[in-house]
């Protein structure tokens, strides 16, 4: 009897371990992107910033978490020319806004993501940037090789602070709205 016992401990083990199988989806940072756009009162400016390391984790087939690090030196500007895109990446380096010589690195925590449809996630998550981390929710969608989202950040609470009108009166059109967007695409 104690053989069958530990005979059938052992398959149900080894069953179980099967149907739980999660594996980490390590992200293909040299190929992936995150494209940003913010907006002010009188324009925009976009460009890119790269992703130094992410992974996904998966379980049984399904999204379960993941964790990606942006190095935030990487930050240009796509649509300005020599000296205002060297001023613009200067001035968004600068402890005006992402604060890069102290914090060079901003993440990205998945905390859970809740299956919406075929390949379509709802995530939540932590970003941490200038060293203060702020939840943010968004939707995540995950094919075979790669995965894509659009996120929309509130810079203000992150304590990046000029031109905001959530924290200064009287800007007028130099007004720089708070929300900023990042269209980001990671390859698998």
């Amino acid at each position: 009897m104690k053989k069958f016992t530990l005979i059938l401990a052992a398959l149900i083990a080894f069953q179980s371990g099967l149907m739980a199988q999660s594996k980490t989806q390590t992200v293909d940072a040299a190929n992936s992107s995150i494209h940003w756009l913010g907006k002010k009162v009188t324009g925009q400016h976009e460009g890119f910033i790269q992703l130094k390391s992410g992974a996904l984790e998966m379980e049984n087939g399904q999204l379960t978490g993941g964790a990606f690090v942006v190095d935030m030196a990487t930050l240009y500007s796509t649509d300005l020319q020599g000296e205002s895109k060297a001023n613009l990446e200067g001035h968004l380096k600068s402890d005006d806004f992402f604060g890069v010589a102290q914090h060079p690195e901003a993440t990205f925590k998945i905390k859970n993501a809740t299956k919406k449809s075929e390949g379509v996630y709802a995530i939540n998550g932590e970003f941490t940037i200038k060293g203060i981390t702020n939840p943010a929710s968004f939707d995540m969608t995950v094919g075979e090789n790669s995965a894509t989202a659009k996120v929309v950040i509130d810079r203000s609470k992150f304590n990046i602070r000029y031109g905001s009108s959530s924290f200064f009166d009287n800007l007028g059109d130099k007004v720089i709205y708070d929300d900023f967007e990042l269209d980001v695409t990671l390859k698998l």
